[in-house]
C-alpha cells in the first residue's frame, strides 16, 4: 500500500503543524505542512493529497471568532480544495481544536440536518456557512439559516488546559474506528458545543455524528451534561468531537497528536503497565489503514 499524502495546513497563528505531521508520519503517512498563502496561489496543489488536516492553534490570533478568518479564507479561495476533500468520498478530512473551529465555521462537520428557514434574516441573526449548501451540486446556492450548532466560549469564559477523559459513542467516524476511550489533553476558550435546538442535537446523535464525548474515568456516555472539569467547557451533550454522515471529515477539540506517545502521559513514571503508545496515535494509524 502506498502511504496516503497528508496536506497539514497552516496558517498565521497556527503552532501545532510539526507535531501533527510527526503524528501522521509515525502512523505510516506522507505529511506536508502547507500555507494558505501558498495554496491560494497554486489551488491546484491540493489535488496532491488524499488527507487535509487543519491543526491546532490561534490562526489569525482568533480574531473575530476562533477559526472564522481561516475558514473565511478558505471559503472564498479554496472553495474548490474544500469539495475535493469533503465531497469525493475518496479523502479524509480532520480538524484539531482550531480545526474544529474552522471546520464547523465551514459547515461540513453539520451537513444534512434540517434547518428551519428564516422568515426574514439579518447580519445578527443568520449565518452563511456551506453547510446551508447541497455540497457537491451545482446548485449551491447558500441561504441564510440557522446552523444546526456552533462552538462557542467555555462556560467559564476563559482558557482552559487540562487532559481529560473521552469515550467513543457508536459512530461510522473513520478516525475512532475501534477506539473505546482515550485520555488526550485540550486547550481551547472557545470549544463549547451548542446544538440549534434539542431536534438537532438529536439528529446528530441519532446518527452517530456526535462521535466523541467528555467523561468521567468510567467511561460511559452521559446526555446530560457533566460538571466542570469532567466537561471542560459546557458543551451540550459533553460533545468533545463531531464527524460528517460519512465519518470521512472529522472535528475534535482534543488534541490526540499530544499523546501519540506513552510517556506524554502525564503520570506515565506512575504507570504499572506502560502501554506501547499513547492514545492519540490510534486516530492517526486508522486514517492510514483506511486507504488500505
Amino acid at each position: 500500500m502506498a502511504a496516503p499524502r497528508v496536506l497539514v495546513l497552516r496558517a498565521p497563528g497556527t503552532n501545532c503543524d510539526v507535531e501533527t505531521a510527526h503524528a501522521f508520519e509515525l502512523a505510516g503517512a506522507t505529511a506536508e505542512r502547507i500555507h494558505v498563502g501558498r495554496l491560494t496561489e497554486n489551488p491546484a496543489l491540493h489535488k496532491r493529497y488524499q488527507i487535509l488536516c487543519i491543526p491546532g492553534g490561534f490562526s489569525y490570533g482568533d480574531d473575530i471568532a476562533a477559526g472564522r478568518i481561516l475558514a473565511t479564507r478558505m471559503r472564498h479561495h479554496l472553495d474548490e480544495m474544500i469539495h475535493h476533500f469533503v465531497d469525493s468520498g475518496d479523502n479524509l478530512v480532520l480538524g484539531i481544536c482550531n480545526g474544529m473551529q474552522v471546520l464547523m465555521r465551514l459547515g461540513v462537520l453539520t451537513t444534512g440536518v434540517k434547518t428551519p428557514q428564516l422568515a426574514e434574516a439579518t447580519a445578527e441573526d443568520a449565518v452563511a456557512s456551506p453547510s446551508d449548501q447541497n455540497w457537491g451540486s451545482e446548485t449551491n446556492t447558500p441561504e441564510f439559516e440557522i446552523p444546526p450548532a456552533t462552538l462557542t466560549w467555555n462556560n467559564h469564559g476563559r482558557f482552559e488546559d487540562r487532559w481529560v477523559h473521552l469515550a467513543v459513542d457508536k459512530t461510522p467516524c473513520v478516525f475512532l474506528k475501534d477506539i473505546d476511550q482515550m485520555y488526550l489533553p485540550m486547550a481551547h476558550a472557545e470549544g463549547k458545543f451548542v446544538a440549534r435546538d434539542a431536534d438537532a442535537l438529536e439528529q446528530l446523535r441519532a446518527a452517530g455524528r456526535l462521535a466523541i464525548r467528555y467523561c468521567d474515568t468510567d467511561g460511559q456516555i452521559q446526555s446530560e451534561t457533566l460538571p466542570f472539569p469532567i466537561n471542560p467547557n459546557g458543551g451540550d451533550a459533553n460533545v468533545a468531537g463531531v464527524c460528517d454522515a460519512s465519518g470521512r471529515v472529522f472535528g475534535l477539540m482534543p488534541h490526540p497528536e499530544r499523546h501519540i506517545d506513552a510517556t506524554q502521559h502525564p503520570f506515565w513514571t506512575r504507570r504499572k503497565v506502560q502501554p506501547e503508545h499513547g492514545d492519540g496515535l490510534q486516530m492517526f494509524r486508522n486514517a492510514v489503514q483506511w486507504f488500505a
